[in-house]
């Protein structure tokens, strides 16, 4: 929804998550080691893996208040709650944090920590796609955050250079005065004629292309075979139901799209921001649950590394993980938080419903499923 052209990636985007698999006027900063200048224990903090080699959390907390800024980019404020995210890391540590490209893709980040290789605007951590940040590890610098054991061994790189952190399941959005959705089968009603919209061309697009898999699955085809997805949206079309739009908040606050297939968090935190306008609902189709997870990192060339390692302890703290909870997105500690009893429980309670085992494609079936969008869905949709 907001932030469709932020993940814009490639075709794999997402459904390759839990398996990894600007141009600049401002003159270089003065490094130490991607120290940003600051010297002393920030300079300890730049090849510190945990903030015991910090350190200790004090020193860390110290190190980058002293810095006093965290460059982050791609992060839209209404994207799995990142905006209370940021302002909530400001105020419990005082260091304040510089969004760049909020729009941007996760290919941009890459880029501009390219471009921006020792300044002072670089960026100092990613939150990538698993597509691209499985090509791009060599950019990456190993941290292993306190709650490092509480995320599961699938989800994250032994070492600590590439850690899932958020996730959700593909899931349909739908104005409440539409027929209810219970199925994908439902969208192929009359009452949906001109009404569905996917979250972008599925070749490019990770939400669409997980959305074709998440209809593949739905119609009875496999990880290995999307060719039903393709056929389904085929149908969709020739139904007159397709409608090829790419939704936003105000196409879905509109009715210009008043059915849109994309994540659920996504879908939740729009029906959220549309509460008492649109009586916006969110499904997860029983026996399709199309999961994936985004990737955190810290930039090996980080301007300011001390800030860089703290934003990754606040964002795997039970703090961190229940905001992005309460933007509709799955912290990737959610089971161990469970556990606990540290889960925000009413946020956790509203998340989408799945039935099914959770389908989450290897790279292997990632890149299988684009070959195959490429070669086929432009002829069969259009």
């Amino acid at each position: 929804m907001n932030g469709p052209s932020r993940r814009r990636t490639g075709a794999a985007a997402l459904a390759t998550a839990t398996l990894i698999g600007l141009a600049a006027c401002s003159p270089p900063a003065k490094t130490s080691g991607g120290s940003g200048g600051s010297g002393g224990t920030a300079d300890k903090a730049a090849t510190a893996t945990s903030a015991t080699e910090a350190g200790g959390m004090d020193a860390l907390v110290a190190a980058a208040k002293k810095e006093g800024t965290l460059n982050v980019i791609a992060l839209p404020p209404d994207w799995a709650n990142y905006g209370e995210i940021i302002k909530a890391f400001e105020a419990k540590y005082g260091v304040k944090v510089a969004s760049a490209q909020p729009d941007a893709s996760s290919a941009d980040e890459i880029t501009a920590a390219k471009n921006l290789q020792g300044q002072s605007k670089a960026p100092d951590v990613f939150d990538l796609s698993a597509a691209v940040a499985a090509v791009n590890t060599s950019l990456f610098a190993p941290y292993k955050v306190a709650t490092f054991a509480e995320v599961p061994d699938k989800l994250k790189d032994p070492n600590g250079t590439w850690v899932n952190d958020y996730g959700g399941f593909m899931s349909i959005g739908y104005d409440g005065k539409l027929p209810t959705v219970t199925t994908v089968s439902d969208l192929l009603k009359p009452q949906f004629k001109g009404k569905v919209a996917l979250n972008g061309d599925p070749t490019k697009a990770g939400a669409g292309f997980s959305g074709v898999v998440m209809a593949a699955i739905a119609q009875g085809g496999s990880p290995d075979d999307i060719s039903k997805g393709v056929d389904f949206f085929s149908q969709l079309k020739a139904a007159g139901n397709f409608l090829p739009v790419d939704p936003t908040p105000a196409t879905i606050e509109s009715g210009q799209t008043p059915v849109v297939i994309d994540w659920d968090y996504l879908n939740v935190a729009q029906g959220a921001k549309l509460k008492g306008k649109v009586d916006w609902k969110t499904v997860v189709p029983p026996n399709a649950a199309v999961g994936g997870y985004y990737v955190q990192a810290i930039n090996k060339d980080a301007p300011h590394p001390a800030a860089a390692r703290l934003w990754q302890e606040f964002l795997y703290s039970d703090q961190g993980q229940n905001l992005w909870l309460k933007g509709g997105a799955r912290p990737v500690r959610e089971e161990a938080m469970v556990k606990a009893g540290t889960i925000d429980k009413a946020a956790h309670g509203a998340l989408p419903k799945t039935e099914g085992t959770p389908v989450l494609l290897t790279t292997a079936q990632s890149d299988k499923a684009a070959e195959y969008l490429k070669a086929n869905w432009a002829k069969a949709v259009g």
